[in-house]
């Protein structure tokens, strides 16, 4: 069977993004923000496996559209961070 490189790095990430998630909310105590992380960070590998079993070749690309799209809002987020260490 052939890696999924993608798939490998993808939930390594998700798992990476659960231990930040909870050490928000347990250290930090900010939920609002653990919250949205780890909802977008844990879609990108679940969108990454659901594309795994598209039905055709479009919905292979949209599924990895929508995947990109939750990078992007995971990005956004893991940015707040250091901002919020200012208040």
């Amino acid at each position: 069977m052939k890696n999924n490189v993608v798939k490998e790095k993808s939930f390594a990430f998700a798992l990476r993004i659960v231990k930040l998630s909870k050490h928000l909310n347990q250290e930090k105590q900010d939920y609002v923000l653990s919250k949205q992380l780890l909802r977008s960070g844990t879609a990108i590998v679940a969108l990454v496996r659901e594309a795994e079993y598209a039905e055709s070749s479009a919905d292979f690309v949209h599924k990895m559209a929508i995947t990109l799209k939750e990078v992007n809002e995971t990005l956004y987020w893991l940015e707040l961070l250091p901002i919020r260490k200012l208040h």
